[in-house]
């Protein structure tokens, strides 16, 4: 369904974003049956260095009003448009957070320190992501048993949520959650991968945050495909969402 926009209205000391309709389109587009993408009022983006120069003011209007911004990955590795990206997306007007892509071949707590060092504290951030799936490119091609990975995770996940005052986001895909994850973190917010499915057809019983249903979304402000989400609930769920994951809130608890 398509939702209007909603105008910025004040909310304590901070002020809420304008909220744009989703004017994206896909070049693969997917039937998910009776619950769609389009029932979904807030829409938003994931980038990284492979979408090259963004026209962020114009991608907002497109129905970007959220963006998750590739940082880092591994321990020595930062995207070389994170500092643009993470800039020019504020500056837009989009709430952005960073994600960092996890290595499994190196320590935890290094690849923590080196996601700190890059990724500034911000207020106006999202929560971190932490990305953990299988990837058949990398050059680490170690498979950990369940037991090390949640370890991992656990470390890597402590040391941002000291750092930021913020609870990270899961990130995922549907073979590494069930060999992985399914049952596990009930704590933490999730970000689901799930391009031919609804997630809750994917994954049975988990609560989300985010959905990741196409990587093949096309809107102007960007050359080529751009990864699309949604966020899971109305226009005022995501203010009260934004509000209650601020770093100030998150570090209470």
């Amino acid at each position: 369904m398509a939702m209007a926009a909603s105008p910025a209205i004040m909310a304590g000391p901070q002020v809420r974003s304008r909220i744009y309709s989703r004017q994206f389109r896909d070049a693969k587009p997917i039937n998910f049956g009776k619950v769609t993408p389009n029932h979904y009022a807030v829409h938003g983006v994931d980038v990284s260095r492979w979408q090259a120069n963004i026209d962020w003011q114009k991608l907002r209007t497109q129905g970007a009003n959220f963006a998750y911004i590739k940082a880092t990955d591994g321990g020595d590795h930062l995207d070389p448009m994170f500092k643009t990206n993470w800039r020019l997306a504020k500056e837009a007007g989009i709430r952005r957070g960073a994600y960092h892509f996890f290595y499994w071949c190196r320590p935890a707590s290094h690849q923590a320190e080196w996601f700190i060092r890059n990724v500034p504290r911000d207020p106006d951030a999202l929560p971190p992501v932490i990305d953990v799936e299988y990837n058949g490119e990398s050059s680490c091609k170690m498979r950990l048993p369940r037991a090390k990975v949640l370890e991992k995770m656990q470390v890597f996940m402590d040391m941002l949520e000291r750092h930021y005052g913020q609870r990270p986001v899961i990130y995922t895909a549907p073979d590494f959650y069930k060999d992985h994850l399914s049952g596990e973190f009930l704590n933490y917010p999730f970000w689901l991968r799930a391009v031919a499915q609804h997630p809750s057809k994917v994954y049975p019983g988990r609560k989300w945050v985010f959905w990741q249903y196409s990587g093949s979304g096309l809107s102007q402000g960007v050359s080529g495909k751009i990864d699309l989400n949604v966020f899971n609930g109305s226009i005022e769920d995501w203010h009260r969402w934004v509000a209650r994951s601020g770093p100030a809130r998150t570090a209470s608890r």
